[in-house]
């Protein structure tokens, strides 16, 4: 996830007027969208009681985490009968088990043996656990937290080249396990600095969609490297809108769409379908439910009729986006940590937030066609 900060570029008529001009849902009628969350809480605890949450959300997928590290080339047996409770459960719920596998910087995968590490590690997860047919790969490969080196010697992006030869070695496993496994490549932070002598080394979204295609059509590769993109479109602050589009910069939210969409028609030749798979607003913490959190909240979250608002109209931008096929929100739970992330739609110690039953009611409309476009 990228940072956040406050901002003063929320003027409500300056929004309305970038979402018109960005296009965003104009002239398009409602798909059906998937929608769901990124939580790993029925890998923790009671995968039952998590996945009634997450349906009571009106979800209908979940992404769990699966880190990889070296040399690893499956989970071990106890992760794995996590994992498998998690998927378990979600499947007789009726949601859609989605695994995310990724590392950390400090050991990014750059050799030959570490590739083949990685692509063996993704492709043991179908294999044993045949409900999984949706698998990420990677998780936010522009930023260094993710991705470690983002810069060659010479100030050039080495990230997104050595992040193409892992996604297609791995999409290559994936296949190999099962040729309608969803292979869902990019999961890229919404912004980036592009600044190789930065304190903190990033690429935008825009600059690595740009050097991920450069990549791919210097390989010579005639087969795919994805099924579908990802993005986190987090906002710069929790009081910037979904709405706000980015025409003069180089990050991407969901009101980007068009700018999303040209850049991967110039990448991959065409744009593969896309998946929001990260979107969260933090609420504040009413003080009869502080004693479930610790810690101190280091942005400014906002009320939970402003996160309500901003979801339902996250889905209906995303859901008359002719490519969008997801919107995942992080979390259905809130974090119990205030240095994480309060964006579920129940409170830690598992009452519901206001926002729940108007999201939950938006959410099931997506699922079925019928919200209304944002226009």
């Amino acid at each position: 996830m990228g940072l956040r900060t406050q901002s003063g570029i929320v003027a409500t008529a300056a929004a309305a007027a970038v979402l018109l001009a960005a296009g965003c849902g104009g002239g398009h009628k409602a798909h059906p969208l998937v929608v769901g969350a990124v939580e790993d809480a029925a890998k923790a605890g009671d995968p039952a009681a998590a996945m009634a949450l997450a349906r009571r959300a009106g979800f209908r997928a979940i992404v769990l985490s699966e880190v990889w590290t070296p040399p690893a080339t499956s989970p071990d047996d106890a992760e794995l009968d996590r994992l498998r409770g998690a998927v378990t459960s979600a499947a007789a719920a009726g949601i859609r088990p989605i695994v995310a596998v990724y590392s950390f910087s400090g050991v990014t995968p750059l050799t030959d043996d570490a590739r083949t590490q990685f692509a063996s590690f993704a492709a043991s997860i179908p294999r044993a656990l045949r409900q999984v047919k949706d698998v990420i790969v990677g998780n936010e490969p522009n930023l260094n937290l993710f991705w470690m080196p983002q810069f060659a010697a010479d100030g050039s992006d080495a990230a997104a080249a050595a992040y193409l030869s892992l996604l297609a070695q791995t999409y290559d496993a994936l296949k190999a396990v099962d040729p309608h496994v969803n292979v869902i490549g990019g999961a890229l932070a919404a912004r980036g600095s592009d600044k190789a002598s930065g304190k903190r080394p990033t690429h935008s979204p825009t600059k690595f969609i740009e050097d991920l295609g450069a990549a791919y059509q210097a390989s010579g590769r005639s087969k795919p490297v994805l099924d579908m993109f990802a993005l986190h479109p987090y906002p710069e602050s929790y009081s910037v809108p979904p709405t706000f589009a980015h025409p003069k910069s180089t990050s991407i939210g969901v009101a980007d769409y068009d700018k999303l969409t040209r850049l991967l028609a110039d990448a991959f030749g065409e744009s593969p379908p896309i998946a929001y798979a990260e979107y969260g607003i933090e609420t504040t913490i009413p003080a009869g439910r502080a004693g479930a959190y610790t810690g101190m909240e280091p942005t400014a979250p906002v009320d939970a009729a402003t996160q309500a608002q901003d979801y339902v109209d996250a889905l209906r931008l995303a859901a008359c986006q002719p490519l969008v096929r997801m919107l995942l929100f992080f979390h259905v739970t809130d974090e119990p940590r205030l240095e994480g992330l309060q964006s579920g739609l129940f409170y830690a110690d598992g009452e519901p937030k206001a926002s729940l039953p108007t999201v939950a009611t938006a959410a099931q409309d997506a699922e079925g066609g019928k919200l209304k476009c944002l226009a």
